[in-house]
């Protein structure tokens, strides 16, 4: 076994590999770049080394300073974690050549299965049922859109070397696929050094379902499989396991075919075959990924493996003591990636500092959380916005759904957007209740985009009565300091009026043993309770209920975080109240004339100039953020007035970009 491995990686992965190598007893080196100096992932792991500048083509991508960090030392192997040079047959070689073992399969294995393009040639010669497609080199837009329409639109073009959404359009026109080209391709070549994309029948209505396998080069094995239908702009959102669609039937056939193509390239290790699954479960390969998948916590929660322990002991030339027959399924594992992104703006990326951080706390068993930010800890606009991974396991479907809505209302993440409100909506939708999922869910459910509507339907009386409660601790609080409660109880206030979200609600609050009796309008609710002064978690029982309130001081007020929604409560005494419903509300001013950054990022590039005639779904310029590029279109016709930014220049949310004449 080796002594001391480094991970070639940063963020949640690496934090998840160290854990796994500190439980082996194996010692580890972080490496890390200018952004992610004072990163979790850095100060985790035994040794660190710096590598580099912040951007991911400067440092985590470098080959050499890795090999290099490995000689200085001592590191016997190298695991990749996934993205970056997890799949870069190169990076094996050299790796190879100074006698550092790689956790993962080999060149061959790499080359041959983590090029899209060859692997589905692969799949194709071994008999494998895959998507109509044109695998060969592209060599511009013009010859894009023309493979496009001689396949049939819709298309999917996708990075040859991609992963994890980046570099992938769905093209419906002629002009989609000279736009999606233009941009996959640099996507690609931004995220994976490899600008290379082909392009294939997108199929309508389609499941997207993974098996995960572990093999030794003898014993090759099926680990389940996992859903990952819930995809948003192609990257997964929400994943489970098992499946709610497939039956055992149809698990053994995927299972036996993954392990099929696997033994084709002789490979070593973990690795995952991705299909597209139609409504009558027919599959078809769609790739396979030589790496450790994000999505692998649901696979251990409900087999009880530790899948990176296992790629460790692979590459350390052990052999699998486990069989086909080992390998089942308890209960069932669900998870959400938590990301730095707004989804009231289209799910733009969000970047800054995170001013409050606690996920919600771990138990074994039932709630995991993969994570590499802590609290005061930066998003970086160099990287994956991903913050964490949260992980819930039930004895069925149902069980792991309420564990996960729970968990997402104990996480508390303040300083930048977050994707939470989307989550908590998204798992109380009917259609996902009952496991009716198709890659164009998110697409279908959220036509209009995101917005306050589409969050779950909660009684706002949970709201009413956790800000009254809140409220009136604080007041008996006050009442104590200044001596009013000495004899004198008729003074303390117990009738208050509470404004939620600018809508006036009459109740009258008590204490009783063990919390608050709140009468609200339609009668009392008991608040049991045990909340203290600063907390920003308020657990309690609201009538047998469990509940989990986020709660925040907002100037006078109170911010409140339930099951997505967000609310701005006002508590007030009657007569205040009163006064309060007769202030005049300042309009805010009118930006419809400017085009506004929607996220914080670099301004690549600028279509337009003063003066310049635009008409409606014009391009007018292409920002970059989190390795991906965002076009910005007009809404309507109309004349520039003024360019107020330039393509180079780094971006804030809502900086004038572009002004239209009146």
């Amino acid at each position: 076994m080796f002594d001391k491995i480094l991970i070639a990686n940063r963020g949640e992965i690496a934090c998840r590999v160290i854990k796994t190598a500190r439980k082996m007893g194996i010692k580890t080196v972080s490496v890390y770049s200018d952004a992610d100096r004072n990163a979790v992932h850095t100060d985790m792991a035994d040794e660190k080394v710096h590598i580099g500048g912040s951007a991911s083509a400067q440092s985590y991508l470098v080959i050499e300073r890795i090999v290099e960090a490995c000689k200085r030392t001592g590191a016997q192997a190298v695991h990749p974690g996934y993205g970056f040079l997890s799949e870069n047959k190169a990076f094996q070689i050299a790796l190879a050549k100074e006698g550092i073992a790689f956790i993962g399969p080999d060149a061959l294995a790499i080359q041959a299965m983590g090029d899209k393009i060859e692997s589905k040639k692969l799949a194709a010669k071994a008999g494998v049922s895959t998507v109509p497609g044109y695998m060969g080199v592209i060599k511009d837009a013009e010859e894009a859109a023309r493979i496009a329409s001689e396949i049939g639109f819709p298309v999917m073009i996708k990075a040859s070397a991609g992963g994890g959404g980046k570099g992938m359009r769905v093209a419906w026109s002629v002009e989609e696929a000279r736009e999606g080209f233009v941009s996959a391709t640099n996507e690609a070549k931004s995220s994976f050094g490899d600008d290379r994309v082909f392009i294939e029948k997108f199929i309508e209505q389609p499941r997207h379902i993974e098996i995960q396998i572990l093999a030794d080069g003898e014993t090759y094995l099926y680990v389940n499989e996992r859903e990952c239908s819930i995809q948003r702009r192609n990257q997964k959102v929400v994943e489970e396991a098992p499946s709610p669609f497939l039956t055992p039937e149809v698990r053994k056939a995927m299972g036996e075919q993954a392990v099929a193509l696997a033994k084709v390239v002789d490979y070593k290790s973990a690795g995952t075959i991705e299909f597209i699954v139609d409504a009558a479960r027919n599959f078809y390969f769609l790739e396979m990924n030589t790496r450790l998948q994000v999505e692998h916590p649901v696979t251990e929660m409900i087999t009880g493996l530790d899948l990176v322990e296992w790629m460790i002991r692979i590459a350390a030339g052990e052999k699998l003591t486990l069989r086909q027959e080992d390998i089942g399924i308890d209960g069932w594992a669900m998870e959400c990636r938590i990301y730095a992104e707004d989804p009231y703006r289209n799910f733009l990326p969000s970047i800054g500092r995170l001013v409050q951080y606690a996920p919600p706390e771990e138990i074994e068993g039932q709630v995991r959380v993969d994570t590499g930010v802590e609290n005061g800890g930066e998003i970086s606009m160099y990287y994956d916005p991903m913050i964490a991974k949260l992980v819930t396991h039930g004895a069925d479907r149902a069980e792991a759904i309420h564990r996960m809505r729970n968990a997402l209302d104990a996480f508390l993440i303040r300083g930048v957007a977050h994707n939470i409100p989307f989550l908590a909506s998204l798992l109380s939708r009917e259609r996902f209740v009952e496991g009716r999922l198709t890659t164009n869910f998110i697409a279908e459910e959220y036509a209009n985009g995101f917005n306050a509507s589409d969050l779950p339907p909660e009684d706002p009386s949970i709201l009413i009565a956790v800000a009254a409660t809140v409220h009136q601790k604080g007041s008996d609080r006050n009442a104590n300091i200044t001596g009013q409660i000495m004899g004198h109880e008729k003074k303390l206030k117990h009738d208050w009026v509470v404004r939620l979200n600018g809508t006036n609600h009459l109740v009258n609050v008590r204490s009783i043993d063990g919390g608050h009796e709140v009468v609200l309008e339609h009668g009392p609710v008991n608040v049991y309770h045990d909340w203290k002064f600063g907390h920003s978690l308020f657990r309690c029982v609201i009538d047998g209920r469990e509940v989990c309130v986020q709660i925040e001081r907002e100037g006078v007020g109170y911010r409140l975080h339930h099951a997505g929604t967000q609310a701005s409560a006002l508590v007030l005494t009657p007569e205040t109240a009163h006064y309060a419903s007769l202030m005049l509300k300042k309009e805010p001013p009118d930006m419809s004339l400017y085009l506004l950054s929607p996220m914080p990022g670099l301004l690549v590039s600028l279509a337009v100039e003063e003066g310049h005639e635009v008409k409606a779904g014009e391009t007018l310029a292409v920002i970059e953020a989190m390795k991906m590029e965002n076009i910005l279109k007009a809404q309507h016709d109309g004349v520039i007035a003024k360019v107020h930014s330039k393509p180079g220049d780094s971006l804030s949310v809502d900086q004038k970009i572009l002004e239209f004449a009146p």
